[in-house]
């Protein structure tokens, strides 16, 4: 039951791709990316759910939106998403919400004869003690890391999920692990965002304030950060072409892994914050490092260019600050 490439990539008949999620950030990267491919993508309909369009965590409003749209496609980005500290404070609601919208996706989705999904997961799904780089191979080697383990947990599910579908019935379900992701249309709410986009919102008011600029733990944790309109076209990519079941990895390679001291540094250079830099290491730092391989990635497409991260911190620093009164914080 494996589908012919040339069905993948529409060249059959029309593929019809619906977008979970399509009002965040990886959603608003993607839909920037297709408008811009334009007549390059032809046969192909983009549809971009919202969560005003539907409640995922209803069974029935997923399957109504699967049967209205009818998707050949789907890239599944709907997720209950938070920072280090909401994570650790509801790790219950994560879980339930997240396994419940994941269920009702996939179950719509082999109801109404999606030939392909594409789910997102997280790095942070991996174990907590592990060996590193972390790999495709490790996922379910060990506890997630305590702070997030419920969200980590209803992640993992979706692996589980997908393998129980192609051997059941034969789909090509399949997901794809981002690093850290920040751009344009992320949510910038200092204290349930993730740490990019809080530390360009701190800095943007430290700077408006004349006040020093706060940052959260000693700087010292390391992290990969994927610019959004990278990730979108990844993405994209892993929707025509690969045809793996077993997830993929999509990061910068190890050798870009840097700290938050060099992230805080690149966001205060591009919003050109002159205060005082304070690290609180009363805040906790989460994990120190989640380092993973993008071994994998590079074997299908060995010539890929990343956005250099200091660019892609102006960009975003730079449509913050043009989106200050509607960007979500």
């Amino acid at each position: 039951m494996k589908p012919e490439s040339s069905q993948m990539n529409g060249s059959l008949g029309p593929m019809r791709v619906l977008v979970t999620g399509g009002s965040g950030l990886v959603g608003r990267a993607i839909e920037r990316l297709v408008k811009e491919e334009g007549e390059n993508r032809k046969g192909e309909e983009w549809i971009f759910l919202t969560s005003k369009d539907a409640n995922l965590l209803s069974a029935e409003e997923t399957r109504a939106a699967f049967e209205k749209h009818r998707p050949t496609h789907v890239i599944h980005l709907a997720a209950m998403v938070g920072g280090l500290f909401r994570n650790m404070r509801q790790n219950l609601d994560f879980w339930r919400n997240n396994v419940f919208i994941n269920d009702n996706v996939l179950k719509a989705a082999h109801e109404f004869g999606a030939l392909k999904v594409v789910s997102c997961l997280s790095t942070c799904i991996f174990p907590d003690k592990t060996a590193y780089p972390i790999d495709e191979t490790m996922i379910h080697n060990g506890p997630p890391h305590e702070s997030n383990f419920g969200y980590a947990y209803a992640k993992r599910m979706i692996d589980v999920q997908n393998r129980a579908l192609f051997q059941q019935y034969g789909l090509r379900y399949t997901a794809v692990i981002p690093t850290n992701v920040f751009g344009p249309h992320d949510n910038f709410n200092i204290e349930d965002g993730h740490v990019l986009p809080g530390l360009i919102h701190k800095t943007y008011l430290a700077k408006k304030e004349g006040k020093p600029l706060q940052v959260w733990g000693s700087g010292r944790a390391l992290r990969q950060f994927i610019y959004s309109l990278d990730l979108a076209r990844l993405f994209v990519w892993v929707l025509r072409e690969y045809d793996e079941v077993e997830p993929i990895i999509l990061s910068v390679g190890e050798e870009d892994e840097v700290s938050i001291k060099f992230a805080a540094d690149a966001v205060v250079e591009a919003l050109g914050f002159r205060g005082d830099v304070i690290y609180d290491t009363s805040k906790s730092d989460g994990q120190f490092k989640k380092t993973a391989s993008n071994a994998k990635l590079r074997k299908y497409l060995p010539d890929f260019k990343f956005t250099p991260f200091k660019q892609a911190i102006q960009e975003t620093c730079d449509w913050f600050v043009a989106n200050y009164d509607s960007a979500r914080k």
